[in-house]
């Protein structure tokens, strides 16, 4: 997912996160400041539904509006991990290490 507050912000002429804040206060939404500027400058991992909905009042927008799905990022990252499974041709498998300097690591029982 994209997460576009900034543009959003942006075209209602909100440039800073202060400016931010004070359009969220406006609707009843009164995180910190850091976390407004964790909002601002990043993507989040995760936004509570509950602020979604007060982010989406304050800015008059919907939630397509603040993310955009990538799917094709998620197809490029997923082929590049069926390119690497372990067995597969290229692919490197791990080598037991040595432990305590008596010699090579045996494997561990079954």
């Amino acid at each position: 997912m994209k997460w576009n507050l900034r543009m959003v912000a942006a075209q209602r002429d909100i440039w800073r996160p202060t400016q931010l804040l004070a359009a969220f206060e406006q609707v009843g939404f009164t995180p910190s400041l850091s976390k407004v500027a964790a909002l601002w400058s990043g993507q989040p991992v995760t936004v509570r539904l509950e602020d979604l909905d007060k982010i989406c009042a304050a800015l008059d927008c919907t939630v397509a509006d603040l993310m955009q799905a990538e799917p094709q990022a998620h197809l490029a990252a997923r082929a590049e991990g069926e390119r690497r499974v372990v067995g597969a041709e290229g692919a490197v498998r791990p080598v037991p290490g040595r432990g305590s300097g008596r010699g090579p690591r045996g494997l561990p029982p079954n």
